[in-house]
């Protein structure tokens, strides 16, 4: 099922690259279709709490998901803690 454009939806697996986690949210700015007739995918863009555009990356169909009616939005530290 491809989702609607401009919608929030739920990462299902981490990015490491952006520091991002598995239920972290994103917008979905686009649809890619894949060059070798693979898994299509999604260009999505990331927020900071205050509204500010952090990364807008690629990721495959399968890494998303809908935001279910009953989640609860919540905010973490993109650094990660020295110890």
């Amino acid at each position: 099922m491809k989702l609607e454009l401009y919608q929030y939806v739920a990462l299902c697996r981490d990015i490491p690259e952006y520091n991002l986690k598995s239920g972290d949210v994103a917008m979905l700015i686009d649809y890619v279709t894949h060059p070798n007739y693979g898994e299509d995918g999604y260009i999505l863009e990331v927020f900071n709490a205050a509204g500010d555009s952090m990364a807008v990356f690629t990721v495959p169909i399968s890494a998303v998901s809908k935001l279910p009616n009953n989640a609860v939005l919540a905010v973490r530290s993109l650094v990660e803690a020295v110890g």
